[in-house]
């Protein structure tokens, strides 16, 4: 089972970056996948998921209009698009799985992959 996470980087404040999750060992299609990050000093908190079922999106309220989760089942990957990045977007962007239809929290994911580095600078 292998979650990785790749597309992080150095952008400017205001720029895009898209963060993928390939995904392999396991039936990609029946997870929920989300995006976790983690910055400096601080908890790591969800970001985003979209359901396996019905592709249900769920953002939180600091990236909504701002980023977009999506999914391909075919190519068992999930991407982030991540527009008008803002510093406070800086973290270790973690992605995991689920087969929880609604994960409440971090502890109903049963898969994670290993981080990839946003850096936003200002």
């Amino acid at each position: 089972v292998q979650l990785q996470a790749s597309g992080g980087g150095l952008v400017q404040a205001g720029g895009s970056l898209r963060l993928s999750c390939a995904a392999s060992g396991f039936s990609f299609d029946i997870y929920t996948i989300g995006w976790y990050r983690q910055a400096p000093g601080k908890e790591r908190e969800r970001v985003s998921y979209i359901s396996s079922k019905d592709g249900t999106t769920v953002y939180q309220d600091s990236v909504k209009g701002r980023f977009t989760i999506s999914r391909d089942n075919a190519k068992s990957t999930a991407y982030l698009q991540m527009n008008r990045l803002k510093p406070e977007d800086t973290a270790v962007y973690y992605c995991a799985a689920s087969l929880w239809e609604r994960p409440i929290n971090e502890h109903k994911y049963d898969y994670w992959g290993q981080g990839t580095q946003v850096t936003v600078s200002s």
